[in-house]
């Protein structure tokens, strides 16, 4: 028998409880994220490795070790370098849009199985990989796994998650990829003392392990019953699994209200022709700018670059990855599974304006520091270094329990049945165009740039904030098969979409 937290009918919330049921799924689902995580974790911390850099990157390697006259802000601007980081993301572009045809069509599971394989194939081939090529291939499975995973699991998420408890439940997505960055950087941190120059065939290679958990773990899963009734007709079966998730019989508000969506779901052929339509204009302007802010608040300065960032100001290259460790790992962690416990009572738009804040004033203050005090050689005074750090630390923690976590969250439970599948596939792939942009243009512009980066992505977190502020908003607790209600009730959006509110 299910047991788990009761779920009460007020205040237009449904019955059931959160069930052990419930959990496991999640649980495994969630796995998605922790792939997600390993890769950007480990990525930043194998190119700053020199055995890794000496045999794939020489030119990089010569740069970092021989050229004293280079600037300390481009001594790693490769564009082979960050290919190698960018190409998972073309990738994963591209995969997101196979992705959202299954995942209609073949349901949340096929897809989540599908990303779970492919990444396990590409972290084989990358820990076996003697030449640029095989790397890069490697690469390229590593993203068709994960455009499919991110494309699929917060979906699976949210739709699995009673409304009342769907913020915390589909932050586990992204609690698992700050769990995926800590286990990356730590196994960084002692593959890098491997004598020999070979640790970083182990950094790689063990991206298999959180993906083998995800592949077996994903043939286990039920169908989301939001899934089943979109794909057939028997209705009997979706209500008996209904019962099964929410640990009760009376699922009856919920249960009409998927019948409901259903219907207009099954009307529509071209998805993708429907989302453009004025009337799913706020869904489609979220799925766009939604990541894309994500994506410039700047974190991949810190995530994708933290041990090349510190080894930057002047630490060395053990010193920088545990920094990268405990910082990226810990902080984030820490901070996500805090979100986990507060977004579904101090709601969305409150954690992304307070986070907002908080990472805006540390970007200024991080760059005020270094234009101050790191020139183009040398390093800086070492408490300014550490003072550094701390202020990243604060960085990461805003990200971590705002634009993190909600950066998926909210773009998940927003979007109707009818145009689910296409709308999340919509946010992936603009999170990893975006990636890409940042990842493949973030060497050159802080040699370009210098201190002035942290500016610049400053200046968009200010952005995104005020967006937030107009055009967002609340959605805790609103069962997702209702979500309409909020556009109608908006002050800017209701103008838009009430024409078609029968």
């Amino acid at each position: 028998m299910a047991v788990g937290l009761a779920v009460s009918s007020e205040d237009g919330q449904y019955n059931g409880r959160i069930t052990s049921f419930v959990i496991l799924s999640c649980v495994v689902a969630s796995m998605g994220g922790l792939i997600f995580g390993y890769d950007i974790g480990i990525s930043g911390g194998v190119t700053s490795m020199e055995p890794f850099l000496k045999k794939f990157f020489p030119e990089v390697y010569t740069r970092m070790k021989e050229d004293t006259k280079i600037s300390n802000y481009c001594k790693f601007d490769s564009q082979i370098l960050t290919s190698f980081t960018s190409s998972l993301y073309v990738a994963g572009l591209v995969a997101s849009f196979f992705a959202s045809s299954i995942t209609r069509h073949f349901g949340r599971k096929p897809s989540i199985l599908a990303g779970g394989s492919a990444f396990l194939s590409g972290s084989a081939l990358n820990g076996a990989a003697n030449n640029l090529y095989m790397l890069i291939f490697g690469r390229v499975l590593l993203g068709v796994g994960v455009g499919f995973a991110n494309q699929s699991v917060p979906l699976y998420l949210s739709e699995m998650a009673p409304p009342r408890y769907r913020g915390a439940i589909n932050n586990g997505f992204q609690l698992c990829v700050g769990i995926g960055v800590l286990s990356a950087n730590f196994i960084n941190f002692g593959t890098e003392k491997i004598e020999g120059g070979w640790g970083w065939r182990i950094s790689l290679a063990a991206a298999a392990i959180p993906a083998t958990f995800l592949t077996i773990g994903s043939l286990f899963l039920p169908e989301t019953p939001n899934s089943l009734i979109q794909r057939f007709n028997d209705e009997q079966k979706v209500k008996t699994i209904l019962q099964r998730i929410r640990g009760t019989t009376d699922v009856e508000a919920e249960f009409n209200d998927l019948i409901k969506a259903s219907f207009v779901s099954k009307s529509i052929e071209h998805p993708i022709k429907k989302i453009i339509q004025k009337k799913y204009r706020p869904q489609l302007v979220m799925a766009i700018a939604i990541p894309f802010f994500q994506q410039v608040t700047g974190i991949n300065v810190i995530s994708f670059y933290a041990p090349i960032l510190f080894r930057t100001i002047g630490l060395n290259e053990s010193v920088s990855l545990i920094m990268s460790a405990l910082i990226a790992g810990v902080v984030g962690t820490a901070s996500t599974f805090l979100s986990m416990l507060v977004v579904d009572k101090l709601g969305r738009r409150a954690m992304l304006i307070c986070g907002g804040v908080q990472m805006f004033v540390s970007q200024i203050m991080i760059g005020s520091i270094m234009a101050a005090q790191l020139g183009d050689h040398g390093s800086i005074d070492k408490g300014y270094a550490y003072f550094v750090l701390a202020m990243i630390s604060i960085y990461v923690s805003g990200f971590a329990w705002s634009w993190g976590p909600l950066g998926w969250l909210v773009p998940s439970e927003i979007f109707p049945l009818e145009i689910r599948s296409v709308g999340q596939s919509i946010v992936v792939a603009v999170n990893f165009v975006f990636t890409f942009v940042v990842a493949q243009t973030f060497l050159a512009m802080l040699c370009h740039f210098k201190s002035g980066i942290f500016f610049f992505f400053g200046g968009w977190v200010a952005v995104m904030t005020a967006f937030v502020y107009l055009l967002l908003p609340e959605t805790k607790k609103v069962p997702m098969e209702v979500m309409d209600r909020v556009w109608r009730e908006h002050w800017f959006w209701k103008r838009i979409v009430e024409e078609f509110h029968d």
